[in-house]
């Protein structure tokens, strides 16, 4: 079916103009293409998630654990929101608009503009200097202005990425420590039960509203630009994908904090072979799942996927550390092995060193008026 949709009437006011604005902007010259093409990748999965694991690994557990949560959560909202608003890209929409870069999903809101926000937001706030601060926010504008002009995001696929970003991210910050506490407060089958719904009914419900919804869905007429085959199915399966990295991640946490946590101190060379041998162990996963799920497509494609990056996530946040531990690379905290904590932890004496996030080991909250 191609009739317009009354919500693809109601974008079509905003993307005309907004598609001659940035064939505007790309109209200043080819020069940009290559240094934003660089600066893009700051707002990408493949560059954000290895610095968590980074982070995680190597450096402080609790603060990599949150910053993973945060992430994939913003991911999972991200994608949903792409599953529900059906939006073109600039370069679908219009055959003016230059294609710098490209995209499978549906545009709307900008995952590299929400991403980006949540991640180097929350370190540059979590920093407590000024410079880091707006050093974040420097870097997020130039993510940001690197979707416009390398034709894969409107101005208001950016504007709402950045302010669901910002919603995440005051959030984390207002509420990360009593949410941690609480979290660790539950018994095994509430915390597996929450696990399973924030992960689970976002892919339900979005796989609901595609088959019954949007299930006679087509490429508008009015988009004349290079749409992709099938963007609803790479979008589902981005969905499907980022939630099953968020059960894993939750489970493994959780189980890690059960068993005493994880220490990120050591040598130099001790750090670097931790994050040797656990991006090693996600390349291998991921190249296997790659490449048997390189005939599926569809639904089949998403649950796959699903499955296979919990399994990723809960080897980054379970077995990886574990594995560091038991070979000696690593050790539990307290055990010859501080923990190292974060900027807001840095009290000289928090009972909860040590623990996910600085909580304490009866498993109250902190409550100093931050």
């Amino acid at each position: 079916m191609n009739a317009r949709t009354a919500g693809h009437t109601a974008m079509d006011v905003l993307w005309e103009p907004e598609s001659t604005a940035i064939g505007w902007i790309q109209g200043l010259g080819d020069w940009a293409a290559v240094p934003l093409l660089a600066i893009t990748q700051l707002g990408s999965q493949f560059v954000l998630i290895p610095l968590v694991a980074l982070v995680f690994w190597c450096v402080n557990p609790g603060l990599g654990a949150r910053l993973f949560v945060a992430l994939t959560l913003s991911g999972v909202i991200n994608y949903a929101g792409k599953a529900v608003f059906y939006g073109a890209r600039p370069y679908w929409y219009s055959a003016q608009v230059t294609a710098y870069s490209s995209g499978s999903s549906f545009g709307m809101p900008s995952q590299h503009a929400q991403a980006s926000t949540v991640f180097w937001g929350y370190l540059g706030l979590r920093s407590g200097r000024r410079l880091w601060a707006w050093t974040a926010v420097a870097l997020i504008a130039a993510i940001c202005l690197s979707r416009i002009y390398l034709g894969v995001h409107f101005f208001s696929d950016v504007l709402v990425g950045l302010l669901v970003g910002g919603v995440i991210l005051w959030a984390a910050l207002r509420w990360e420590d009593r949410i941690v506490a609480w979290w660790l407060g539950l018994g095994t089958a509430r915390w597996v039960g929450c696990a399973l719904a924030v992960s689970v009914l976002p892919c339900l419900v979005a796989a609901l509203w595609q088959s019954l919804a949007r299930g006679d869905w087509t490429v508008p007429a009015e988009w004349i630009g290079a749409t992709p085959t099938d963007p609803a199915g790479h979008t589902l399966t981005s969905l499907f994908t980022v939630a099953g990295a968020l059960l894993g991640g939750l489970v493994g946490f959780t189980l890690l904090a059960g068993r005493g946590w994880y220490s990120a101190e050591g040598s130099a060379t001790s750090r670097a072979a931790r994050f040797a041998l656990g991006i090693s162990g996600i390349v291998v996963v991921q190249v296997v799942v790659h490449v048997v799920a390189g005939g599926l497509t569809g639904l089949a494609e998403a649950v796959v996927m699903f499955a296979a990056y919990a399994g990723v996530a809960f080897w980054a946040a379970f077995g990886a550390p574990e594995m560091f531990i038991r070979s000696g690379l690593a050790g539990r905290p307290g055990a010859g092995a501080p923990e190292v904590r974060g900027p807001a932890e840095e009290d000289g004496g928090d009972p909860g060193a040590g623990r996910p996030g600085g909580v304490p080991a009866d498993g109250t909250a902190r409550d100093d008026g931050k």
